[in-house]
């Protein structure tokens, strides 16, 4: 695991010649499985590949497609740790923890101008303006 220390950057080789970054992302990618979402004029489907990880868990406990209320659903396509869910998260705690979030593994900076923010409440799904994600960003430097 010598190259674990040149994993910081995309642009650091290992001593091997590797950029170790690249390769977890490709691996990452390999990982994940394709999802898709379509809108019917009476519904909404969503599907995505199962694809059995490891043998150490029973695949009828794992599932990728989720409720999150009666009328709303999500599907993911990394690893179940990748979404997060919390019925007592106020819409504008939510916000702050995706741009967070998104931040973390961001490169460079993050502007109103690279993000796109949606949010859904009452009145329905909006994208944030940029002057609304600019202001978010602001209140999280």
């Amino acid at each position: 695991m010598a190259e674990r220390g040149y994993s910081f950057s995309l642009t650091t080789f290992s001593p091997s010649g590797k950029l170790v970054q690249i390769e977890y992302a490709l691996a990452a990618v390999a990982a994940g499985a394709p999802s898709v979402g379509i809108k019917a004029s009476n519904g909404v489907v969503l599907a995505t590949e199962k694809k059995q990880k490891s043998i150490l868990y029973d695949e009828q406990s794992v599932h990728k497609v989720e409720p999150i209320t009666k009328h709303i659903g999500m599907v993911y396509s990394g690893m179940g740790p990748d979404y997060r869910y919390n019925n007592d998260l106020e819409l504008e705690d939510a916000i702050h923890t995706a741009i967070l979030t998104l931040k973390e593994s961001f490169e460079g900076q993050m502007t109103e101008e690279n993000i796109e923010v949606g949010i859904c409440n009452e009145a329905g799904f909006r994208r944030l303006t940029p002057a609304e994600v600019k202001d978010y960003l602001a209140a999280i430097a």
